[in-house]
């Protein structure tokens, strides 16, 4: 990738982590989320990265409700963006997330490459706010891959650290995984690599290369919490693409929470274009990312 590739925005519009209590923005209901989904598309979004919810906010792993929060956003924006299902989770069978990858067929689906601590840690506190053991195993990633290959879903490889990178060429070398890659970088997790411009380009780095011929692997950033920012700001720098939204960081660089998803799509286009770069258009995206047009 290079400077002059356009730039995929993709927004992670929910997660499963934070609630109305710390952010009254996050969707819960499919026509909450579809009206997120309009807000982002109408700022330049391209990709959304979904968890579903119940209506109650519960975080689900239920085919009914990735459905029902699909279709409400296909409704309200059509094909204007690509979606993008969220298999990662923690004691919830691979059968059960490759059902609704399975029920839905999502355009991407995104693949945690790696196992690690998994942590928020308080300065202030002097204590972890929580702690957990996040097991993604090479059987299960293999698992998912094949999978997502039978059923024409393009992987995006979520990684923690330098070793989840890593961990794509043997993948690759098996045959499971086929090129050209779709990678992002998560940086801001304590357990995982610590969020700065130079371990980011080492991440990118260490990204195996195309083959001859081969569209070059396309990467971007995920950055979580406050240093969210800075990590778009290296990303745009470095030829990279960029996703923010309520699931990473609930605020505005000036450090005002958002009030909803499209404000911070709004931002990150306007750093993207600040930068000299150009926001992907959705047709862009899909060639980046080699994902095919949709029909209908």
């Amino acid at each position: 990738m290079s400077l002059d590739d356009p730039v995929v925005i993709t927004c992670s519009i929910s997660g499963a982590i934070a609630n109305r209590e710390q952010c009254p923005a996050i969707p819960y209901t499919p026509e909450e989320y579809a009206a997120e989904a309009r807000r982002i598309v109408d700022e330049g979004g391209v990709m959304i990265h979904i968890h579903a919810r119940k209506p109650d906010g519960t975080p689900s792993y239920e085919v009914e409700d990735f459905k029902a929060i699909s279709e409400a956003i296909r409704g309200e924006v059509g094909n204007a963006v690509i979606v993008n299902f969220s298999t990662g989770t923690i004691g919830v069978p691979v059968a059960k997330r490759i059902e609704y990858l399975r029920a839905c067929r999502p355009e991407v689906a995104a693949l945690n490459m790696g196992s690690m601590n998994y942590a928020k840690y308080s300065k202030s506190k002097k204590q972890f706010v929580f702690k957990m053991v996040f097991a993604n195993p090479f059987e299960e990633i293999v698992e998912l891959l094949e999978a997502m290959n039978e059923l024409g879903i393009k992987p995006e490889h979520e990684c923690f650290d330098i070793g989840h990178v890593g961990s794509l060429a043997p993948l690759i070398d098996m045959g499971v995984l086929k090129t050209p890659l779709h990678v992002d970088c998560v940086m801001g997790v304590v357990g995982g690599i610590p969020p700065t411009a130079r371990n980011l380009a080492a991440m990118v780095e260490n990204i195996p290369a195309n083959r001859p011929g081969e569209r070059a692997p396309h990467w971007g950033v995920i950055g979580i919490s406050r240093d969210q920012w800075m990590l778009v700001g290296a990303a745009l720098t470095l030829g990279g693409s960029i996703r923010v939204g309520l699931e990473d960081n609930l605020y505005l660089p000036s450090g005002e929470m958002a009030k909803s998803n499209g404000e911070l799509i709004a931002k990150a286009r306007q750093m993207t274009e600040d930068m000299g770069r150009r926001p992907a258009t959705v047709a862009q995206a899909r060639a980046a990312l080699n994902v095919p047009a949709r029909e209908g």
